[in-house]
Parts: C-alpha cells; sequence; structure tokens
C-alpha cells in the first residue's frame, strides 16, 4: 500500500476541518467619540485654512437671505454692546474684524445673484476659518434644540401641580453667569441643593419663587433641557419663558442612564422614546430625572426666545457652541444633516448646508466638538429636535484684512493645528455653566450620531413646497 506523504497528510486534514468550519467575522467595536473632550489648555476651536482648495461648497448658503440677514442684524446688535469688547481679540480676529466681516457679509447676500456668485466672493474676500472638531479632525456632532409650547397655571391647580421656579436670591454666579453655588446668610458660598432636594425636600416652599405651573413634571424637566418656553394659559393667553441661571451640580443625561440601564438600545434614543419609556412607566420618572443633580430657573420674557449674547435667535439661523473655544456672534457655515417632517409626517434626513450665527451656548455643548441647532418653535421643532443627532463640520468665515477699512456700512443691504488623540473616549467630557442644558438627552460624551443618507439635494425649498409651507 503506498503510504501518503506525512505533509500531505496534514494538509488534506487541515482542508477537510477548514471546509467543515463555518467561520464568523470578528466585529471590532470602535472605541467611542468623546464630542465633549476638551480642548488642551489655551488653544481655541478654530483654525484659518490656507489652502482655498480646502474650502467647503459656500453655494447652497444662497437659499431663503431674508433669515440669515435677520440673525446678522441680531448679532450686529450684540456687537454694539460694550460688553462684548471683552471676549476679543480671539486668535487674530479683533472685535472691529467681526463688526466689519459681518456688514460685509450682509451687504454681500444683497449683491450676488446666485449661489456659484456667492461662492466665489467669499472665497475672493474672506479668510475661511474650520472647526478643528473633537479629535482635530473637523468632525462635529450637530444635534437640534426648541422652544416647546405647553399648558400651564400661574396658579397651582389639581392638573397644573409641578413647577417652573425664578432664580432664587442666594443663587451665586459670575459676570458670565458661571455658577458658584449658593450664598449662605452667614457668608460663604457652598455647593447649590441638587434636584431631588429642591423638588423632594420643598427648599423653595413659601418663597414664592413659582413662576408657572404645569402639568407633568417630564415637561418641565424638558423645559430645562430647552432653556426656554411658551405656555399657554387656560384664559388663553400665551407667556414666554427663559432662561434666569443654573445651580452648580453637574448635569447627567437621562437618556444614557436610560440606555445603560438596558432600558431600551442606544440606536432608538431620542426625545420621543424617552417620553415614550416614561409614559409607559412614570414610577421611574423621579429615579431618573434626579440622577441629573443639575436645576435651572426662569424668567417670564416679553419677546425671544433669547441666546446667550442677549438677542433673538432665529430657526434654523442660531447655533449653539461653548463660548470659550469658539468666538460669540459670527457667521458660520454648516455641512451636516437635519430631520423633516414629509407630507405624510415621517422624519427624512436632510442635508443641511447652512450660513448660520453663533449666538447661545448650551449646558451640554462643551469643547470644539459639540454644536446644537436652534429649530423653531411649537410640537413640530420639539419632535425634530428630539431626532437630531447627526456628525459634520463648521465653519466661520471673517473678511480679509486687505478688504477690512471698505466694508458695507449696515444699510447696504435693502431691508494653532489640533493633533489627534490616539484614542476617543480617553479625556472626560467638560461641565460648566450656560443657558439650559441643550441636546443632552442623547449627546454626550461617548456618543455615536445617527448614521443616514440625506435626501438627494439638500435643498429644504422642495420639501417645504410638499408640505404647503415656505
Amino acid at each position: 500500500m503506498r503510504r501518503v506523504p506525512r505533509r500531505l497528510g496534514l494538509l488534506a486534514a487541515t482542508l477537510v476541518l477548514a471546509s467543515c468550519t463555518t467561520r464568523y467575522p470578528v466585529k471590532v467595536e470602535e472605541p467611542p467619540k468623546d464630542y465633549a473632550r476638551p480642548l488642551p489648555e489655551g488653544m481655541m476651536a478654530l483654525e484659518k485654512i490656507t489652502d482655498p482648495a480646502l474650502y467647503p461648497d459656500f453655494a447652497p448658503g444662497f437659499e431663503d437671505r431674508e433669515s440669515l440677514v435677520r440673525a446678522i442684524d441680531y448679532s450686529l446688535g450684540y456687537f454694539k454692546a460694550k460688553s462684548s469688547l471683552k471676549y476679543y481679540p480671539y486668535l487674530d480676529i479683533s472685535h472691529e474684524r467681526c463688526v466689519k466681516s459681518l456688514r460685509a457679509f450682509r451687504a454681500l447676500l444683497g449683491s450676488v445673484q446666485s449661489g456659484t456668485e456667492l461662492h466665489e466672493r467669499i472665497c475672493a474676500e474672506f479668510d475661511v476659518y474650520r472647526s478643528i472638531g473633537w479629535d482635530g479632525s473637523g468632525a462635529v456632532l450637530f444635534t437640534g434644540y426648541c422652544e416647546p409650547i405647553y399648558k400651564g397655571s400661574l396658579a397651582r391647580t389639581e392638573t397644573f401641580r409641578y413647577p417652573l421656579y425664578r432664580r432664587p436670591k442666594d443663587l451665586m454666579t459670575d459676570a458670565d453667569g458661571t455658577p458658584r453655588g449658593r450664598r449662605m446668610p452667614g457668608g460663604g458660598t457652598v455647593p447649590y441643593a441638587t434636584r431631588a432636594e429642591i423638588e423632594e425636600g420643598g427648599l423653595f416652599a413659601g418663597q414664592g419663587l413659582e413662576l408657572v405651573w404645569l402639568a407633568d413634571p417630564l415637561e418641565v424637566y424638558i423645559v430645562h433641557v430647552q432653556g426656554s418656553a411658551r405656555v399657554d394659559l387656560p384664559d388663553g393667553r400665551q407667556i414666554k419663558i427663559g432662561y434666569a441661571g443654573k445651580t452648580d451640580r453637574p448635569y447627567k443625561s437621562v437618556g444614557l442612564a436610560l440606555v445603560q440601564d438596558g432600558k431600551f438600545a442606544k440606536s432608538e434614543l431620542s426625545l420621543t422614546r424617552i417620553k415614550q419609556y416614561f409614559h409607559e412607566h412614570p414610577e421611574d420618572l423621579p429615579r431618573y430625572l434626579n440622577q441629573n443633580e443639575s436645576y435651572v430657573f426662569f424668567t417670564e420674557n416679553q419677546g425671544g426666545p433669547f441666546g446667550s449674547l442677549g438677542v433673538p435667535v432665529t430657526r434654523q439661523r442660531t447655533i449653539a457652541t461653548d463660548k470659550q473655544v469658539y468666538p460669540r456672534g459670527n457667521v458660520a457655515f454648516l455641512q451636516t444633516t437635519v430631520p423633516v417632517l414629509d407630507a405624510g409626517r415621517n422624519l427624512l434626513p436632510m442635508a443641511f448646508n447652512r450660513f448660520v450665527l453663533d449666538q447661545d451656548t448650551g449646558g451640554a455643548i462643551r469643547s470644539a466638538g459639540r454644536c446644537d441647532i436652534f429649530l423653531g418653535t411649537g410640537p413640530d421643532a420639539e419632535l425634530l429636535a428630539g431626532h437630531t443627532t447627526y456628525e459634520g463640520r463648521m465653519y466661520y468665515v471673517f473678511l480679509k484684512d486687505p478688504h477690512a477699512a471698505a466694508a458695507a456700512p449696515d444699510g447696504a443691504l435693502p431691508q494653532a493645528t489640533y493633533a489627534p488623540a490616539p484614542g476617543a473616549g480617553a479625556v472626560p467630557a467638560s461641565g460648566g455653566a450656560a443657558s439650559g442644558e441643550r441636546a443632552a438627552w442623547m449627546a454626550t460624551a461617548g456618543e455615536t450620531p445617527v448614521s443616514a443618507s440625506p435626501v438627494t439635494g439638500g435643498n429644504l425649498t422642495e420639501l417645504r413646497r410638499q408640505r404647503g409651507r415656505d
């Protein structure tokens, strides 16, 4: 009998085993992206682009210039305040250059005839700066916020039992609004009470701090997150309320806590899903809300809603960023995605390539990797904001120095490189004070943005026509 050589026998056995074994691909988990990762001390979020070939396509920004001009005018109003001077220079950008840039950009919007011309003029007349993003790559997580509308009462009733409070006199803050704790009667400052101590301990009982009463404790919490609201009263009146301060206690995301406890998958996380869970499990509401120790206070507003710069915010034209690392009040250009409602009220992702003004801040909006877009007022805006979690890029434009002296007057228009981290998530997210705690339902350190293909074309106008809206 002929013997099979040893090495051939081993090869044959290996092939037989291989053919009988099912191989499964090994899934490698990517490390979470820490979008709120703090920058190195002294570093800012922007860097100047020196190669025009790396500029984004600004042509889509030609759409709906009327709302953009209105937002620019609000920023120009902010720069008239002497208090705005202390935040400049920012990098090589002076306060004067910001004002001239806004005026020149406003005039440009009234003179160009097409998106192509707009792009060409920006490239010729403006310097472009990019956000370095959370890790130096330029990646920014975009979320949404809104001004919700709820029913309420100025007096407590059987229906309306959950208050939004005015700012207490013992809340200590810095000149820029950063909370420092609670002033004690005998002097000194201590950390302010937690959410549970305020709401369950009756801390403000008998002080007359109740501004308005709502019917649902979750609605109260949502107003804390958004930083403003409108309240429809039983007599038919509507009042507007806005941010007046917050405690120095740390923020914790309710949505992430629910995911971490296995209540639903991270892929399901949205404001709609959070509402659904607490509707089905109301007994869990106090336990989860109290995990967020931070607490927000309010005042009644005339007009608004207002951003942290003290000027009105504009739907799809105002963004909130961390003002420790981004410059206040200036024109920015976003390349990202937002959800929209089609004629059947289905949520669809659509490309959002649009000029905005940096006019606000948010408690969960920290460092260079986070940005929050104001999406409007009412139930639809609340729905859209609660489903906005997309990655993208952000650019700022400033008039080139040679053009600064020749910037247009107000009436011209008729009515340092950041080295990526070796691994994401290594640095904890920073905290701090801001107007409300917006977009913190879904987006904090370690969150993953929604991945979706935008509607072809990225033009919001066509979908508005389908919905019968301007």
